[in-house]
């Protein structure tokens, strides 16, 4: 996200809702109020990352795509407007997966975690100048590698563990879900036998 001095973000009370009070980006945000942050991260189909090396001036250090949605924006439309921004493609909104929100009081942010399936190819990329240098499709291990070796954002290190929770859950309830109806599908034939 390209910080420009006029560019505004909403302000929120402690319960996430809207103030209608604004601060330009660069401000500090006031004591009592919070922004909203906005990541996601994107998985293609071998199961490999999307992750992005940050430019110079933005930290130099590796992490996910995300920022602050714009004022007047919701959650939702921040995320597409940043992957727009900061890696020159359109989403279809409907599909990300919201897969958690949270609340920092210390640093005064609500954030929320989307998730995205897709086999984007580099070449179609176009990175957002003055923020991001590139990216490039890593696997788990090399996520971990990243930030073992001090190279990636620690907090967006600690939404990927999150993001690795979630998946497990998602796998198990299909494993559930799928038992669930083969345990039916022998009662119901169990059942016509009987007829």
């Amino acid at each position: 996200m390209s910080k420009q001095t006029t560019e505004q973000r909403d302000l929120y009370d402690q319960n996430r809702k809207l103030t209608g009070k604004t601060i330009t980006v660069g401000d500090p945000i006031p004591e009592g109020y919070y922004v909203l942050v906005v990541m996601v991260f994107i998985v293609n189909s071998s199961g490999h990352y999307l992750i992005q090396k940050r430019a110079k001036q933005r930290n130099g250090l590796y992490g996910t795509t995300g920022g602050h949605p714009k004022a007047g924006q919701t959650s939702l439309q921040g995320i597409v407007t940043e992957i727009r921004e900061e890696l020159g493609i359109e989403v279809n909104p409907v599909d990300l997966k919201l897969f958690y929100s949270g609340r920092s009081d210390e640093e005064q942010v609500f954030f929320d975690d989307y998730y995205l399936k897709a086999n984007i190819p580099l070449s179609k990329m176009k990175f957002q100048k003055g923020e991001v240098q590139f990216a490039t499709w890593f696997m788990r291990s090399e996520v971990k590698g990243l930030f073992k070796r001090g190279k990636l954002m620690s907090n967006h290190y600690e939404e990927y563990l999150r993001l690795q929770n979630w998946l497990k859950e998602q796998r198990i309830a299909r494993k559930l879900i799928k038992k669930e109806r083969k345990q039916s599908a022998k009662a119901r034939k169990k059942a016509e036998k009987l007829i």
